[in-house]
């Protein structure tokens, strides 16, 4: 399925299949938005605007967001989980990986295939 995720670094709005974490352009942390990919394409071009300008104001955002908390049921999610000593947030812990260029892949190439 498609879900409309926004990316405050960027300031872009992303359909991406499933439920994203990090941003595919500068991996960071994605935002969820409610909004579903039926309602998002059936908006004309002031409408996507008016969508990007709330999503820019972090208190509208809130209000925007959806929480899809399934994925702390997934088994990537519970190794991630047990090897996260600092006990960041998901979505800096993945954004860190993704941002990392070293030769030991082998839990970041599971976690980006599952997500």
């Amino acid at each position: 399925m498609m879900y409309m995720h926004y990316c405050k670094c960027c300031h872009r709005i992303f359909m991406l299949n499933g439920h994203k974490m990090i941003c595919p352009k500068c991996t960071e942390p994605l935002t969820e938005l409610r909004i579903s990919y039926l309602d998002y394409v059936n908006l004309n071009m002031q409408g996507r605007e008016e969508l990007i300008a709330a999503c820019a104001d972090d208190e509208q955002l809130d209000k925007m967001k959806a929480t899809y908390r399934m994925y702390k049921y997934s088994k990537w999610y519970r190794e991630l989980q047990a090897s996260n000593e600092d006990n960041l947030p998901i979505t800096t812990l993945l954004a860190s990986m993704a941002n990392q260029n070293t030769g030991d892949t082998s839990l970041h190439a599971g976690v980006t295939a599952r997500i």
